[in-house]
C-alpha cells in the first residue's frame, strides 16, 4: 500500500480524500500493514463526542515497545536508535543501537518490576534530557505501568501537584542536570516535592552531575547498581488498545493542570503515520527534534513517532546558546542531521545573533526543517528558510497540541507548496472546521473562525485523568458534535490554514476582531525589533485597547524611544490598519514564558491592566524574574 509514505500533492489528495470518506477502512489500512498487534481489533472505531468517547482499534492487543524496539531487531540491530549529544561538546556522544537500547530498557524495566511496580501503576519521571529518560518511558511501556514525565525544570510545587494529581507510586530522577554552564539540582527539587507527596514509595536516582545529594533511607536508591544486576529479557506485558499509555500535563488556562490521557493502540499508528510523512524521513537519515521529552513534542517526536519506524532520533542534552550560538549548526554538521525540529522562539533567538556562526558550520545534509510551539512570524520563517535551509529545505510549519498527540495541520516537504506564516493543509484523517461564535460552521475559503476538529482521530486524547467531566467541558461543549481546540484560525484563498493564536488572544477593538499574531508579526518586521506579544487593556472608546510589549534587538546603538513607538505604529498601519496601532508600547528586556517557549499572555493582559495581585504560580516559568521587571516598569 503507497499511502503510508506520500510523494506527490496529486497523491495527497486522493489519500485524504479516501481518509475522510472511509476513515475506519483508511485507518484499518495503516495500522494492519506497518505494526505488529499480537491480537486484531474487533472494531477499528466507535465514537460519540456528547460524553465523549473515542475508541480506537478496539479489543487489540499490542505492546508498543515491540512496535518501536523488537521487531527492528533482526532488521536493524546495529542501527543508532537513540544518539545522544551532551550538554558538554567536549563529552563524546553515545550512539545507542537498536539492540543496546533493547537490553537496557529490559533491565530497567524489570527494576521497575523488582521496586514493586506493575501494568498501571503511575510512575512520575523528573530526568534531564538524558539516555535514561527515553529508556524509563519505555521501561513503563514495557511493562504497562503509565508514565507521567515532568519536565525537569519545573519547581517543587509544580512537580508535587503532579505527582499526587495522578497518585504515582514512584519517581525517577537524577543527582542533577546540566544546562548550559550550570548545574540544577533535580535531587533537591525531587525532595522538596516530596514533603507533600504520600503516595511515593519509592525514588530511583540516576546519577548524572556526580555531586553529593542527601538519600532518604528506604525511599531513595542509585539506579545504576539495579541496572547492573537486573536480566536484560522481560516479557512485554500484553495491552489493549485503549489502556492509557501516558498522562502529560498541559497548563490548564485557568488553574490546575489538566492531565491529558493519551492510549497506547491509535497513537502508536498515528505518530508513526505523522512522522513518517510529515518529515519525509529514509532509512539511514538522521532526524534530530530539539524539543524535551517533558513536552508532547518530545514523547511524539523524539521518542514513539521516530523508534516506530526503526529511525535514529537524536536526542540533546544542551541549550541552544552554550558554549555559543553556534551549537545547533555545530551538531548538524558533526551528525549530518537530515531532518531538523525546532520552535520560533529558538529560531528568533539564533537569529537575533547574526549569521556568522552559521556560515563557519556545513548545513548541506539538511533536507527538512520545521517549526513547533507557536504560529512562526514571517520573519523568522524566512530567516530560517535562507540561513538554514538555504532555500532547499522545506519547512513544515506544524500545528497541533498536547490534547491532539500528533501533528494535525502542515505541509508535507516536497509535496506541499509552503507559505510563510501558513501551517498549510490538514494531514491525512484530520477534519478541521472554523465555527462562527453562534456555532455556525463557515464553509469555503477566505473565511476566519474558532478551530474545531468534527472526526475523532487515532492520537487525539481520551480524558484528563480524574476529571473526565472537566475534558468534556474544555474542549466539546463550545461547538456541538466537535473538539474545540481553543485556537482561532483562517482558511485563505487557496484552502490554507493560518493559526491566529488562542481565542482568548483575539482582542476587539472597536468591534474589530484582532488576533495578536498577525500585528505582532508586522511588529517584528520592524529592524530595531527581535520579539514582541500584545495584550488587550479596558478601553472607555473602544471597549479594549491594545498593549504592546516588545523587545529591542541589541545593536549597540540607543535609540529614540518615542519615534521607535511611531514607526512601529506605522509598520502596523501599513500591515493590518490603523485600527490594530497600539495605544501603549512598553519596551521590556523579555517575556514571561513557559518552559515551551509559549508567551504567558494572562500574565501581560494582567499588568497591563494594572492588576497584578494575583499572577498565579510564575515559579514553573522559563524567566520568573522578568515579571517584576515588567511590572517595574509598566505604563
Amino acid at each position: 500500500m503507497s499511502n503510508y509514505h506520500i510523494k506527490h500533492l496529486e497523491e495527497y489528495y486522493q489519500v485524504y480524500r479516501k481518509s475522510i470518506r472511509e476513515p475506519e477502512n483508511f485507518w484499518e489500512e495503516v495500522a494492519e500493514e506497518h505494526f505488529l498487534w499480537r491480537k486484531k481489533w474487533e472494531n477499528v472505531l466507535s465514537w460519540d463526542f456528547s460524553k465523549p468517547e473515542v475508541k480506537w482499534f478496539e479489543g487489540a492487543k499490542l505492546n508498543i515497545t515491540e512496535n518501536c524496539i523488537d521487531r527492528h531487531l533482526t532488521t536493524r540491530g546495529d542501527k543508532t536508535a537513540i544518539l545522544f549529544e551532551p550538554n558538554n561538546p567536549n563529552e563524546p556522544a553515545e550512539h545507542i543501537s537498536y539492540k543496546e537500547l533493547s537490553k537496557r530498557v529490559n533491565k530497567f524495566a524489570n527494576v521497575l518490576k523488582d521496586k514493586g511496580i506493575e501494568k498501571g501503576d503511575r510512575v512520575c519521571i523528573y530526568l534531564p534530557m538524558i539516555p535514561e529518560l527515553a529508556i524509563s518511558v519505555l521501561a513503563c511501556a514495557r511493562i504497562g505501568a503509565i508514565h507521567s514525565v515532568v519536565f525537569a525544570g519545573f519547581s517543587s510545587t509544580a512537580l508535587s501537584t503532579r505527582i499526587n494529581d495522578s497518585d504515582c507510586k514512584m519517581v525517577i530522577t537524577s543527582d542533577g542536570s546540566y544546562r548550559g554552564p550550570k548545574t540544577i539540582d533535580l535531587k533537591g527539587i525531587v525532595d522538596d516535592a516530596l514533603e507533600d507527596c504520600p503516595g511515593v514509595q519509592s525514588v530511583l536516582v540516576a546519577k548524572r552531575i556526580h555531586s553529593n545529594i542527601s538519600m532518604t533511607e528506604g525511599r531513595d536508591v542509585w539506579l545504576q547498581p539495579l541496572l547492573d544486576q537486573a536480566s536484560d529479557f522481560c516479557k512485554a506485558e500484553i495491552m489493549d488498545s485503549e489502556d492509557p499509555l501516558f498522562i502529560l500535563y498541559t497548563s490548564g488556562s485557568t488553574g490546575k493542570p489538566k492531565g491529558m490521557v493519551h492510549t497506547i493502540g491509535g497513537y502508536m499508528v498515528y505518530t508513526a503515520y505523522t512522522f513518517k510523512n510529515v518529515f519525509q524521513y529514509r532509512e539511514h537519515d538522521v532526524y534530530w527534534c530539539t524539543a524535551d521529552i517533558g513536552w508532547i513534542t518530545g514523547h511524539s517526536y523524539i521518542v514513539y513517532g521516530p523508534l516506530a519506524n526503526g529511525a535514529t532520533s537524536l536526542m540533546f542534552e544542551g541549550v541552544p546558546s552554550y558554549p555559543d550560538f553556534g551549537r545547533f549548526w555545530d551538531i548538524v554538521e558533526k551528525h549530518k542531521v537530515n531532518q531538523f525540529y525546532t520552535a520560533p522562539t529558538a529560531i528568533r533567538a539564533l537569529a537575533k545573533e547574526g549569521v556568522d556562526l552559521i556560515e563557519k558550520h556545513n548545513l548541506s545534509s539538511l533536507k527538512v526543517l520545521g517549526s513547533v510551539g507557536e504560529p512562526i512570524n514571517e520573519e523568522a520563517w524566512h530567516w530560517y528558510n535562507d540561513n538554514i535551509g538555504k532555500k532547499n529545505s522545506p519547512i513544515v510549519d506544524t500545528w497541533w497540541q498536547t490534547e491532539t498527540g500528533g501533528i494535525m495541520i502542515t505541509p508535507i516537504p516536497f509535496v506541499t507548496p509552503t507559505k510563510p506564516t501558513y501551517a498549510t493543509l490538514p494531514f491525512i484523517g484530520i477534519q478541521p472546521a472554523l465555527m462562527d461564535e453562534q456555532g455556525n460552521e463557515l464553509k469555503g475559503n477566505q473565511v476566519e473562525g474558532r478551530l474545531c476538529i468534527k472526526f475523532p482521530w487515532p492520537s487525539m486524547a481520551r480524558t484528563i485523568w480524574g476529571n473526565h467531566e472537566r475534558y468534556r467541558d474544555t474542549y466539546f461543549t463550545a461547538f456541538e458534535n466537535k473538539y474545540f481546540t481553543g485556537d482561532g484560525a483562517l482558511r485563505d484563498e487557496v484552502g490554507y490554514y493560518r493559526i491566529t493564536g488562542r481565542v482568548d488572544d483575539v482582542i476587539i477593538v472597536s468591534g474589530h476582531n484582532l488576533g495578536s499574531a498577525p500585528i505582532e508579526d508586522a511588529i517584528n518586521e520592524h529592524p530595531a525589533v527581535s520579539e514582541s506579544a500584545i495584550v488587550g487593556f479596558p478601553h472607555d472608546i473602544k471597549g479594549n485597547a491594545l498593549y504592546g510589549y516588545v523587545i529591542l534587538k541589541d545593536t549597540g546603538e540607543s535609540r529614540d524611544q518615542n519615534n521607535l513607538r511611531k514607526e512601529i505604529n506605522q509598520i502596523i498601519t501599513e500591515h493590518i490598519g490603523p485600527i490594530a496601532k497600539l495605544d501603549k508600547i512598553q519596551f521590556t528586556s523579555g517575556l514571561p514564558k513557559t518552559r515551551s517557549g509559549k508567551i504567558m499572555r494572562r500574565i501581560l493582559r494582567k499588568i497591563a491592566c494594572n492588576d497584578t495581585s494575583n499572577l498565579g504560580d510564575t515559579s514553573t516559568l522559563l524567566n520568573p524574574e522578568v515579571v517584576q521587571d515588567i511590572i517595574d516598569n509598566a505604563l
